[in-house]
């Protein structure tokens, strides 16, 4: 017996430890995608879509290096090395095929708190230039570079580490407002840092707990020492910039290629200011001497990493949230998928890989993301394009940017973050779908701002993750037997062609950001089943989907109710009498499931809703039918539902999509195939 059992064991761990040669390709593309997608690059249709892509790219990314380079206090060429290495890393191991990494508002920010924290501005005269050190800067500037660096490798080192540990599941937790509100707040603690460099003035570093609040404070104190040309100089820049890129927004149908005006603004300055010699005429600030070429790759400082280790968590999470946010949006713009996990490694190495060429951390950014939706990149051909130009900037072009204003790039910057500033109109779609959102967004901005990006972002989960907790308790799930005797009726009275059409499925939980993603896919699951058969339902039957963070309860249904008519349109039927309560993230999946399944040509109607626009006092529920203790807490939930999902969708307004049963849903699938059969015969 024992001998048996031996035998059958080894044979287990045979077969555990044989990896065929097909899991090994297979292992490959799923960590490399780059071998997915390039063996299968379309050069005719995608090279000069991709190259126009780049080439726009690459003007932001050397824009955006030197400005997020000051940001994170050091040298502005290391953040011309911070756009070439980790694009290239993340063309190979990341999913997202239109998301622009490099240098990063936030993660610069987090860095340069452990940059003055480590190597202060008072030491600078302490050191001279020294011939030994890279590139011929000074020793003070080697010095900051390596806290930039040992910040970059350790955040690296985390993200890869919550790869191993497949942390990349649980983002779920770090919801779209929290998100929004976090990357909000992140941007005007940007936008305040360079407030000194926007007028001209000379401050100190100030950060820490309400840092936010002294800048300005010291600003209004100092209010006299303000030089107006900077000042000038930095208005001229903003309405420039905003202005044409405005004109580019609106005209980018039209013309084949949109205006570089942050490439035109940075020659024309530097060109200004070297024919007046701004900087000892006005005294205003420049970026001064770019040297040229690579320095050879140097193993980060390890003797600093416990000293960073806090900027390195908040540059790992930060950056990581901000980039798969980018992800995931691009992802569902142009129908493909990404792997969370996977998206953990790309950054992750982008950052450990970085920092042995004094790169500052690095992440997505919405602008350059932006840019690449506007100018229609194809794939990541086109941040491997921009690596080029960026190689010529650093090899040719860099030194001629010796004239550049520090003000010219603090506006280059503030602008830049104008896609994370207006996310304030977010606050009217989330008061609309679910104040319980509204509140979190407010919440987590006001923490993101008196404190850190990364303390707000840790508030903004462990405040929904509570409210959701507190919530469920209290959740109400109706009874379904009415219903099942309604459609008993509905079945004998109504005739069979049409309910071989209909599919009727059940939500009797709360739809929230815990479930919503599970809900898609069981739904979507269950509709392509239902297209991939040949056979003709015979009735109708019913799924209760129940998604709730429950893997044996997964909304599969019968056999029978993946089996339906492929020759005529289907209609699903989703009965929201079991809702208890939802937030932003419940309805816009709703809306999402409508969008697609509108694609696969299958009508989605929600019974149990009255109206499409209404309000409080004209949802009609049948008091007869639900006990009086539910029936002003579900009145409630149906009209911030339709009102949610008509403010945040573009929802067909020609069909109506709510209705007040199941048994009314059925009957205008009804009227609506006689009115077409009644078309159909006044055609021949």
């Amino acid at each position: 017996m024992t001998g048996a059992k031996k035998k059958k064991k080894s044979t287990l761990w045979g077969k555990m430890h044989t990896p065929q040669c097909e899991d090994i390709i297979q292992w490959c593309r799923r960590r490399l995608p780059i071998l997915d997608w390039a063996p299968h690059y379309n050069l005719k249709e995608n090279l000069l879509p991709d190259t126009v892509s780049g080439i726009m790219l690459a003007v932001q990314q050397v824009t955006q290096g030197l400005a997020f380079a000051v940001l994170s206090s050091v040298h502005p060429v290391f953040g011309l090395y911070g756009s070439l290495f980790p694009a290239i890393i993340y063309a190979i191991f990341g999913m997202g095929r239109h998301v622009a990494t490099g240098t990063f508002a936030l993660t610069s920010l987090i860095s340069a708190n452990a940059v003055e924290r480590i190597v202060p501005q008072n030491i600078q005269n302490l050191t001279t230039p020294s011939n030994t050190s890279v590139l011929g800067l000074s020793d003070f500037e080697m010095q900051r570079i390596h806290v930039a660096v040992a910040v970059s490798f350790l955040g690296g080192v985390i993200q890869v580490a919550m790869f191993v540990l497949q942390l990349g599941s649980a983002t779920f937790v770090v919801t779209e407002p929290v998100i929004s509100a976090m990357t909000t707040g992140a941007a005007t603690h940007v936008v305040t840092s360079q407030v000194k460099y926007l007028l001209g003035m000379k401050m100190p570093y100030i950060s820490g707990p309400l840092g936010f609040f002294y800048i300005y404070a010291y600003v209004f104190e100092n209010i006299k020492s303000v030089r107006l040309e900077a000042l000038l100089l930095s208005l001229l820049s903003i309405v420039v910039l905003v202005l044409v890129k405005e004109l580019n927004e609106q005209f980018k149908r039209k013309i084949k290629v949109v205006l570089p005006v942050d490439l035109v603004l940075i020659i024309a300055a530097s060109f200004a200011c070297y024919c007046t010699n701004m900087e000892n005429t006005y005294g205003l600030e420049v970026v001064g001497h770019i040297p040229q070429g690579i320095p050879s790759p140097r193993a980060p400082p390890m003797n600093i990493l416990s000293a960073v280790i806090t900027e390195a968590f908040g540059v790992a999470l930060v950056g990581y949230v901000a980039s798969l946010a980018l992800a995931q949006g691009s992802a569902k713009k142009f129908k493909y998928s990404i792997d969370d996990n996977q998206e953990f490694l790309a950054h992750g190495l982008s950052n450990i890989v970085s920092s042995f060429f004094f790169c500052i951390p690095s992440a997505a950014a919405m602008g350059r993301t932006a840019g690449l939706y506007s100018t229609g990149a194809k794939t990541q051909v086109a941040c491997l394009i921009s690596c080029i130009f960026v190689l010529i900037v650093i090899y040719a072009i860099g030194p001629l940017l010796y004239w550049l204003p520090m003000c010219v790039l603090a506006s280059i910057i503030v602008v830049g973050l104008k896609g994370m500033l207006i996310q304030f109109r977010d606050l009217k779609k989330y008061w609309n779908v679910d104040k319980i959102d509204w509140g979190i967004w407010v919440s987590t901005y006001v923490f993101t701002i008196c404190f850190a990006a990364n303390v707000g972002l840790l508030f903004g989960v462990v405040c929904t993750i509570a409210i959701v907790i507190g919530r469920f308790p209290r959740a109400m799930t109706l009874s379904i037997k009415n219903m099942k005797e309604m459609e008993f009726k509905v079945k004998t009275e109504m005739d069979s062609e049409t309910l071989q059409q209909v599919k009727i499925i059940s939500i009797n939980n709360p739809l929230v950001f815990l479930n919503a993603k599970k809900f898609y896919t069981d739904l979507m699951n269950i509709i392509q089943k239902e297209n991939a058969c040949n056979q003709p339902l015979d009735d109708i039957s019913k799924c209760e989907q129940n998604t709730l963070l429950n893997s044996l309860s997964n909304g599969n249904c019968n056999e029978e109710v993946s089996q339906s008519c492929p020759n005529e349109k289907c209609s699903l039927i989703l009965d929201c009498s079991g809702f208890t309560f939802f937030d932003y993230s419940g309805v816009s999946m709703l809306v999402e499931v409508y969008m697609d399944c509108k694609g696969r040509s299958v009508d989605v109607l929600l019974a149990h809703c009255t109206g499409k626009n209404m309000s409080l006092t004209n949802v009609e529920c049948d008091s007869s039918t639900l006990p009086h203790v539910f029936l002003y807490h579900l009145c409630f939930l149906v009209a911030s539902l339709i009102k949610g999902m008509t403010y945040y969708g573009n929802l067909d307004s020609e069909k109506p999509i709510f209705f007040e049963s199941v048994s009314a849903a059925i009957s205008h699938i009804h009227s609506n195939k006689n009115l077409s059969k009644l078309s159909d015969h006044s055609e021949v």
